[in-house]
C-alpha cells in the first residue's frame, strides 16, 4: 500500500509504516498532508494485515510541524486537530519513531500515538508562543495527560526545544536509544507487538484511554470481557503456553466492526 507523496506507507509483517516525506522542509506538514492522513488511517484500519502502526519521518527528522506558508488554511479548517484525533482513535497499537526535530504539529502527532520511541539526538518543542497562536484544545488536553500540567506549561510557555533525555524524564517519550541502534530496536519491538494478542491490545487501548479521560465504565470492560470469551485468542494463548510454542493469534477486531 502506498499514498501520494509526501506521505508514504507500506505494510510488512503486520506493521504499517507511514513516513512523512518532505526532508527538504524537515517534514513540515502541508494542508494536503493533514487532509490525507485521516484517509490513509481509515484504509489501514480496514486492512486485516495491519497489527501495528508506525509513524516516522524521512531523512534525519520526524516532523517540524505545520508548513507556516499554509498555516492559515491548516488552522481555519482545524486540519491538524482532525488528523491528530484520527491518529489517536486508530484502534491498533501506534508508535511514533522520532529522529531529529519533532516540533509543533510534529509533537502533536507524536503525542497522539500510543507510544514514542526516540533516538538520543531527537529534539522536541511545542512552539505556538513563538508566533502568537493558541495550541489546539484537544492537543493541549492530550499533552497535559501525557506529561502533567507543569511540564505542559514549561513546553508551551517557553517554546524551547528539549533534548531526548528531558523528554524521557517528563514522560513525553517512552524510550530513548542511541541513534545508530534505533532501526534494530524498532524492528525488535514492532515484531514483539505484532506477535501479541490484538484483542488484548485493543481492549487495553480502549480501557486505558477511557480511564485517562475520566470516562471509563464497567460496561466498557464487560464488553471486552465478552468479546474475549467469544473469540479464540484466549484459548490459543493458553494452548501455546502449555505446548511451549509461540501463539498464533487470529482475532482481527470486534465482530460488529469487521469490514
Amino acid at each position: 500500500m502506498s499514498a501520494t507523496a509526501p506521505l508514504r506507507c507500506e505494510v510488512a509483517e503486520g506493521v504499517a509504516t507511514i513516513v512523512i516525506d518532505r526532508p527538504d522542509k524537515r517534514n513540515a506538514m502541508t494542508a494536503a498532508m493533514w487532509r490525507e492522513l485521516p484517509v490513509l488511517l481509515d484504509r489501514l484500519e480496514a486492512d486485516p494485515r495491519v497489527r501495528v502502526l508506525v509513524l516516522t519521518g524521512a531523512g534525519g527528522d520526524f516532523c517540524s510541524g505545520a508548513d507556516i506558508a499554509e498555516l492559515a488554511d491548516i488552522t481555519s479548517g482545524d486540519l491538524s486537530t482532525a488528523a491528530e484525533e484520527a491518529l489517536a482513535a486508530f484502534p491498533k497499537p501506534t508508535l511514533a519513531v522520532v529522529r531529529g526535530f519533532c516540533v509543533g504539529g510534529g509533537c502533536q502527532l507524536a503525542a497522539a500515538c500510543d507510544l514514542r520511541l526516540a533516538a538520543d539526538d531527537a529534539r522536541f518543542g511545542i512552539t505556538p508562543a513563538k508566533i502568537g497562536i493558541v495550541y489546539p484544545a484537544a492537543a493541549t488536553a492530550r499533552l497535559v495527560r501525557l506529561v502533567g500540567p507543569a511540564s505542559a506549561k514549561y513546553l508551551l510557555f517557553s517554546a524551547e526545544l528539549v533534548d531526548a533525555a528531558h523528554a524521557l524524564r517528563i514522560g513525553l517519550v517512552d524510550e530513548v536509544v542511541p541513534a545508530g541502534d534505533l532501526d534494530d530496536r524498532l524492528a525488535a519491538f514492532t515484531a514483539t507487538l505484532a506477535s501479541r494478542s490484538l484483542l488484548t491490545q485493543q481492549a487495553t487501548k480502549d480501557i486505558v484511554n477511557s480511564a485517562a479521560a475520566g470516562r471509563l465504565t464497567q460496561a466498557t470492560v464487560d464488553a471486552w470481557v465478552a468479546e474475549s470469551r467469544q473469540g479464540t485468542d484466549a484459548a490459543e494463548g493458553i494452548a501455546a503456553f502449555l505446548e511451549r510454542r509461540p501463539p498464533n493469534f487470529t482475532w482481527t477486531g470486534p465482530a460488529a466492526h469487521r469490514r
